[in-house]
């Protein structure tokens, strides 16, 4: 099937490609078909491409690349929604937003995208962990725009 892309254009792709958020996405609730697409220039990083909007685009990242030590536990509705059965079958993302410099971009550690391997079917979660924003500065371990100190 052909589909209208925010970075590459038209492009052909196969219906086994599909993903299906059957809730949508927080904000974007109608829409529920995207595909996952990779920057050919930056492999690290894949674009969420809408298949029924062209505009609506994500840019997302492991984000271990950043965060070595990031970890939340999937809860059981989710398992359930998604049909997991077995950890190897998560692929896991996060949202960016890239800013010029680079170095000023930042990351969405609170609401990860859950995609189920084995069938398609994919979720972003909202984490109430507080230790993970919508805006993480890829730099450091701070809240991006802000620098205060932690109280123990």
């Amino acid at each position: 099937m052909k589909i209208e892309t925010k970075y590459f254009g038209a492009i052909e792709i196969n219906e086994e490609q599909v993903i299906q958020f059957k809730q949508g996405l927080p904000g974007f609730k109608d829409y529920k078909e995207f595909v996952l697409l990779p920057l050919e220039e930056a492999p690290i990083y894949k674009v969420l491409q809408s298949t029924k909007e062209e505009g609506l685009a994500f840019i997302l990242v492991n984000p271990y690349v950043f965060f070595h030590d990031y970890a939340f536990d999937i809860d059981e509705q989710s398992k359930k929604e998604l049909d997991l059965k077995l950890a190897e079958d998560v692929e896991l993302y996060s949202v960016m937003t890239l800013k010029d410099p680079f170095n000023q971009s930042t990351i969405n550690l609170q609401a990860p995208i859950i995609i189920n391997q084995q069938n398609r079917d994919a979720k972003q979660l909202i984490l109430n962990q507080s230790d993970y924003h919508t805006k993480h500065s890829i730099t450091s371990k701070e809240e991006a725009g802000e620098s205060h100190a932690h109280s123990k």
